[in-house]
């Protein structure tokens, strides 16, 4: 069902919504989440697309914002509200809301979508394209908990990373991060197979490619150690090697389908690592509501690598300043454990000598004070002793 509202206000839309249920006979709300989508008229269709099959796996009432482009002052000047309201098989599992905002009314959308949320249901937003620099800055996504945008989708992918770190707000997200889900589980798992460190890593993939600088910063992050970025024709990513003591694990897929894993001693596998459409990646990102902590570090790491001038120079260049890095590494790699377990042993180590040194300073200071209760003479020759504990 279909219904067309021009010149309304947010009260008519929801009498609307409420009157539509009754009439396809399922008033009451099973929806988990309000999502918003902020987009313009050419890239709407493909967004609602997305949503809705999405929405067979998350129902929610979708609400879709077109700010409207006015050429003459008078629009420019006159606000107006269209709504187009979708309930039934026309909208998924939930309801849409498509609204088209004119004129003044452009610069108070957030006064228009807040009355349209579902009550005590988590709000996402989601800009296809064209996102603020401040997600949670902007009036819209200040209604969210969850904030999902694209970088892939930028003019400047690699400088909206860039944008993205210095404005990071706890529930930020980015498509770009969830395209790698699957490499970094695969990685994950290859590293939970090896007991050798990794000393070098690079990530091969087409040029401009944000999901590609996304995997070598978690790479760096989490392993500690330099990320070399290199360039291939695509599709996406096609290629990880992980240089270790052992040989080199490779996770390498030219078609954008079929991957080849190899690993030292093991013969090669096959796995299924294809390219997944908006819809999956929105799924998955609606699938958690709290803020993503591992996608804050990566990103926020790949802020220094780049003004580091590369991938690997950024990449050595924080294992340098931080010579805990490996400490940081989590079950993706076993062989950052080793290696604080290796620092551990080290400190302990160090800890038994100096606790020695001290037990040594303790016996020749008792032995000194014997000597001086039973001859004067003997305090000279007790100095020799404590000057050897000092020593130790």
């Amino acid at each position: 069902m279909k219904i067309d509202l021009t010149e309304t206000t947010s009260s008519k839309i929801n009498a609307a919504l409420v009157q539509a249920r009754r009439d396809i006979g399922t008033p009451a709300i099973g929806m988990v989440l309000t999502l918003v989508i902020v987009t313009d008229e050419e890239n709407a269709y493909d967004a609602l697309k997305s949503a809705n099959d999405a929405s067979h796996e998350h129902p929610s009432r979708i609400v879709v914002v077109v700010k409207r482009v006015s050429r003459s002052p008078r629009s420019r000047r006159d606000p107006r509200l269209d709504a187009e309201i979708r309930v039934g098989a026309d909208s998924g599992t939930g309801e849409t809301v498509v609204l088209r905002l004119h004129g003044e009314l452009v610069n108070h959308a957030q006064s228009v979508v807040l009355p349209l949320l579902l009550p005590d249901a988590p709000v996402v937003v989601w800009w296809p394209e064209g996102a603020p620099a401040d997600l949670a800055g902007d009036p819209l996504g200040a209604l969210g908990q969850r904030r999902i945008t694209d970088t892939y989708s930028s003019e400047e992918p690699i400088g909206a990373l860039g944008l993205r770190a210095q404005a990071y707000a706890p529930g930020d997200t980015d498509l770009s991060w969830t395209r790698i889900t699957p490499w970094r589980s695969m990685l994950a798992a290859a590293l939970d197979q090896q007991t050798v460190s990794v000393v070098s890593a690079t990530v091969e993939g087409e040029d401009e490619n944000p999901s590609c600088e996304l995997l070598a910063m978690w790479l760096a992050d989490r392993l500690g150690v330099p990320v070399k970025r290199t360039l291939s024709d695509g599709p996406g990513l096609t290629a990880v090697r992980l240089e270790t003591k052992d040989g080199v694990i490779v996770l390498d897929r030219a078609d954008g389908a079929l991957a080849t894993l190899c690993m030292p001693g093991q013969p090669d596998r096959a796995v299924a690592l294809k390219r997944r459409d908006t819809a999956e990646l929105l799924a998955e990102e609606l699938r958690r509501l709290d803020p993503d902590n591992t996608y804050e570090a990566s990103l926020k790491f790949g802020v220094n690598r780049l003004a580091a001038g590369g991938a690997g120079a950024g990449a050595g260049g924080g294992a340098k300043a931080d010579a805990g890095a490996g400490a940081k590494a989590d079950a993706a790699a076993q062989a950052g454990a080793g290696t604080a377990a290796q620092a551990g042993t080290g400190a302990g180590a160090r800890a038994g000598a100096a606790a020695q040194a001290g037990s040594d300073a303790q016996a020749d200071s008792a032995q000194a004070d014997a000597g001086a209760d039973g001859k004067g003479s003997s305090a000279k020759p007790a100095g020799k002793p404590a000057k050897r504990a000092a020593a130790k």
